[in-house]
């Protein structure tokens, strides 16, 4: 069973390495999974070639689709578009998983990232996120930003890297012209790199890590492989 795990890309060396060592947690916890990378961006290999070869080297000779897992936080364009046109033209041998998010094992993990960066409980909080033109993305970041304030005792908004608005600083200075005495940034974004590196400059008092390897992150991956893989084996069994 091929599981690829899709993630944006970067340039930056720590994300790069964290995206490899969320790759190796998964294929340490499934080692009956042959995990192989793909990317959307930046970084080769793309994932329609991924997937093609996973598929040619009969990847789904036991059943079993080759299933692209987004390591991605939200379903914006690269779910979409990119992730499923790789798996479009090769019908039940290929299928694409949904998002890493929503989830509450990811809220979780905000809020204790918040705890170690120093957040107080009643810091005004800004959920920030890579951002997507993509409405369906942005109702994800939406519900985890819901899911967040149910946590915390401060109010949680939200702010975009780009591509959607309000952009993270514009999100930081209208919590403080609400009155917010303290503003603490949640990085929702799975690894370091540029978007992490602007949140530092974004004028808040604390800044989150990024959720990074973290078991509740392999565990969320894990479990959008088995409900892609799942229906597949089924209706094959019927």
């Amino acid at each position: 069973m091929i599981l690829v795990g899709c993630s944006h890309g970067t340039a930056d060396p720590d994300g790069r390495a964290t995206i490899l060592a969320i790759l190796a947690r998964i294929a340490e916890a499934r080692p009956e999974l042959d995990v192989r990378e793909a990317f959307v961006d930046v970084q080769q290999p793309e994932v329609a070639d991924v997937v093609r070869r996973a598929v040619e080297e009969g990847g789904a000779d036991d059943g079993a689709p080759v299933v692209v897992v987004p390591l991605l936080l939200s379903a914006g364009y690269h779910v979409h578009v990119d992730i499923a046109a790789a798996v479009e033209p090769w019908g039940a041998r290929a299928v694409a998983a949904p998002a890493l998010g929503p989830d509450p094992r990811l809220v979780e993990l905000l809020d204790e990232r918040l705890d170690q960066a120093g957040a107080l409980p009643d810091d005004a909080v800004v959920l920030a996120a890579a951002g997507s033109s993509d409405e369906r993305a942005t109702a994800d970041v939406e519900r985890v930003a819901a899911e967040l304030a149910r946590r915390r005792r401060g109010p949680v908004t939200v702010g975009y890297g780009s591509a959607a608005y309000p952009r993270v600083p514009a999100a930081v200075d209208a919590a403080r012209a609400s009155g917010a005495r303290r503003v603490a940034i949640a990085s929702y974004l799975l690894a370091p790199g540029f978007f992490h590196d602007r949140l530092q400059l974004a004028g808040a008092d604390t800044v989150s890590r990024p959720l990074g390897a973290d078991a509740r992150v392999v565990g969320t991956a894990l479990d959008r492989w088995a409900e892609a893989v799942r229906p597949v084996l089924v209706h094959d069994l019927v």
